[in-house]
This record gives C-alpha cells, structure tokens and sequence, in this order.
C-alpha cells in the first residue's frame, strides 16, 4: 500500500465505534471528505461482512479493525474470510507470534486470490501494545519491560513475519520509523487534538505530534464521531495538518 504521496486528508482513518445506523449516518456525511475508515469489533460483530461493501460503495477504504490473535489455523482461516469480504487492510496481535502472523499473511493472500472477482490482498498490520495499557498494566500480565521495549520487540516480530506494518501508540511512532524503515505502514490510535478528552487511552499525541514522529495513518474516532459536526470537525484537522 503505498501511503507517502497521499493527503492528510487520506491519511486520516476515521473509526466507526458505533452502532450501524450511526455508522451508515456518520459514513454518509463524511463521504467525499475522510478516505478511510476504521470498522472495529463493535459494529462488525453487529452486522458482519457486509459492511465492508457498504462503506466501499460509500467510497471509503476500509481498515477491519478485528485483532486477530488465535492458532495459526483459524487466524488463517479468518485472514482468508477478510480478504473475500474486500477489506483494504486489518490487524493481528503481533504477541500471537511468528507462525501465527505469517499465517495470516498467506491466509490474505489466498482469500484476495480465490475472491469471485479476484481482489488485491489487504495489507496486515500487527497490533504491538494497545495504546489503553501502560507499564502498570503490561506488569499485571507478565510484562517487566517498557511500553516501548515491548512495541520494539513485536514490531521487530511483525517484519521478521513480513507483515506490511504495525500499530503503535504516537509514543514509538519515531522508533518504529527508524526501527521499520520509510515504506512501512505505521498506524497510530490514541491521537486527540488539543483539548480533546482523552478517553480510555493512555499514551497519546496530537495529530501533528503523531505525523511528525513519522506514523503513516492516524486513527481518530471520537473527537470527529462524536463532535456536533463531524464533518467540520474532521476538515479542521486535515486543514491543520495540510
């Protein structure tokens, strides 16, 4: 996926945390502004694959936001479902380990290949620690490193694999980039303009703060979901960062 001659504007993934009648409102206003957009546990447990087709014919990409993480036969076999649904890019926890994410990669591309009209294989990136959890919660599960060391760990997991990229907090967006190099696709979540409320995440940036430490795509949700005009709301941030 080559992201570096694209807008802001493109490089914007709005999420869709919602309900599918909101998904469809908030997909239909923002149409012809925002280029991606995010479809995560919430809403694709809700309706399934379709919308996937329904946010193309929307005009968007669509990032499945599913986090994969199980044996290396069902993450394949689910990999294979999500690139005949048509998804443009989805995730897998790189902690699932090396076999498991290299099946993933196959599973991508077997499923864009055997699609009724034969697709392009969506990009994989590996999810490396949820930007919610800090050093506190990595101890409670077993982890006596840094947030940073153990995103350096799996990101280094995920291009060992051959995955197109990761998912980090803004924090290690600048080490992931010298870590992974210029191509690779480096996704940033917990991204809240200044003044935003931060929600449930913990390690955060602005949106400039996160392009500038070199993350290719910036995921934003609340902050345009849930403003009284999103569309507005979304402008003012590709504006800024235009």
């Amino acid at each position: 996926m080559d992201w570096k001659n694209e807008s802001a504007a493109d490089r914007i993934i709005v999420a869709l945390d919602c309900s599918p009648d909101e998904a469809i409102v908030l997909g239909e206003k923002l149409a012809g502004h925002a280029r991606w957009v995010k479809i995560g546990m919430t809403l694709y447990y809700a309706v399934g694959p379709s919308i996937v087709n329904t946010m193309h014919k929307l005009g968007f990409k669509v990032f499945l936001d599913l986090k994969l993480h199980d044996i290396p036969h069902q993450v394949y076999g689910a990999a294979n479902s999500i690139a005949k649904a048509g998804a443009d890019l989805f995730t897998v926890h790189a902690c699932g380990g090396k076999l498991m994410l290299e099946s993933a990669e196959r599973g991508a591309h077997k499923g864009a290949a055997e699609a009724p009209e034969e697709l392009e294989p969506p990009a994989v990136c590996a999810i490396t620690v949820l930007t919610s959890m800090d050093a506190d919660q990595l101890a409670s599960v077993g982890i006596e490193v840094s947030p940073a060391e153990q995103v350096e760990r799996l990101a280094s997991l995920a291009h060992e694999a051959g995955l197109d990229g990761i998912v980090c907090s803004p924090m290690e967006a600048a080490q992931m980039r010298e870590l992974l190099g210029p191509d690779a696709i480096i996704i940033t979540p917990g991204v809240r303009p200044k003044g935003a409320a931060l929600g449930d995440q913990s390690r955060v940036a602005t949106p400039a703060e996160a392009f500038e430490a070199g993350a290719s795509h910036l995921v934003i949700g609340r902050p345009i979901t849930r403003a009284a005009d999103p569309v507005a709301a979304f402008d003012e941030i590709a504006a800024e960062l235009d």
